[in-house]
């Protein structure tokens, strides 16, 4: 048995990217910035460690309707792994895939309630958790991450 399961709650670094693979599935991509104020940086700031999100279906198209720059978000998703290949060069990657995004904070910091999570029978059709990504992944010309 085995679990794979990842929280974070954050602030959005940049607005949501939102493509469609060659199959129409939406794909929204964003980075989420965390905090960890027990360990400080050499200025005595607290060090934040960036995640790159990635939504799938129904949740993407939420996160392009409703997140931007700067929104508190609570994310529960999966960690995924993955590499590619640049200029003969192996590059790696960690992307966190969503099972259910929430809005936290105030509405002034563009938080406030309400979120999305795909439980399946309440979407119209398979979910990121039922899913996943297409197979191959992201359609992606120069066969790279666009983080």
């Amino acid at each position: 048995m085995g679990v794979n399961k990842v929280i974070l709650v954050g602030n959005v670094g940049r607005d949501p990217e939102y493509r469609q693979t060659s199959s129409g599935t939406g794909i929204t991509k964003f980075s989420l910035a965390t905090s960890d104020r027990r360990f400080k940086d050499q200025d005595g700031n607290p060090r934040t460690e960036w995640h790159n999100i990635v939504a799938w279906g129904r949740q993407a198209e939420f996160c392009r309707d409703y997140i931007k720059k700067g929104t508190q978000l609570f994310i529960e998703g999966t960690i995924r792994y993955d590499n590619y290949e640049k200029d003969g060069v192996k590059k790696y990657f960690t992307e966190i895939h969503v099972r259910e995004i929430e809005f936290v904070g105030s509405r002034q910091s563009g938080g406030g309630s309400g979120g999305y999570e795909d439980r399946g029978q309440q979407s119209s059709g398979p979910g990121p958790a039922d899913q996943g990504p297409p197979q191959g992944g992201f359609d992606n010309d120069a066969n790279e991450p666009p983080f």
